[in-house]
């Protein structure tokens, strides 16, 4: 089952982190379908959040067709990201990166360093693909 983190410093509203979570899980294969998330009330409880903001991500999750409550039962995984293969089948890629990270932080990089270096050449990386 999934755990859910918050990052109050991202400036991204709190039911959207959940949202995002939700949809790497499914992208690394972290989540199939069947699989069941963990109960709205157990998620605002553990990070302190209104009901209402956990059920506004589930429901987002729901429209998308991800998700199908079952009242009484809870919420259930129903659909799928990506093409058949998901990207936990990309061990070398992975391996790769985890290098490159290792790189980074032996350069003195923190990890927000990291992550804008990260987002700043995939968006430039997404740009030259455009052109």
């Amino acid at each position: 089952m999934i755990e859910f983190h918050l990052d109050g410093r991202s400036g991204v509203a709190p039911y959207m982190q959940l949202i995002h979570q939700v949809r790497q899980a499914l992208r690394l294969g972290l989540l199939r379908k069947g699989d069941q998330l963990p109960k709205v009330k157990d998620v605002a409880a553990g990070l302190a959040l209104n009901p209402n903001t956990v059920l506004k991500a589930y429901r987002e999750l729901e429209y998308e067709g991800l998700v199908a409550a079952r009242p009484g039962i809870g919420t259930f995984v129903t659909g799928t990201l990506g093409g058949g293969e998901s990207l936990a089948a990309h061990g070398p890629l992975r391996r790769e990166l985890q290098r490159w990270l290792a790189k980074a932080r032996r350069a003195g990089l923190d990890d927000e360093s990291i992550e804008a270096l990260f987002a700043s050449t995939f968006r430039s990386a997404a740009e030259e693909d455009i052109a």
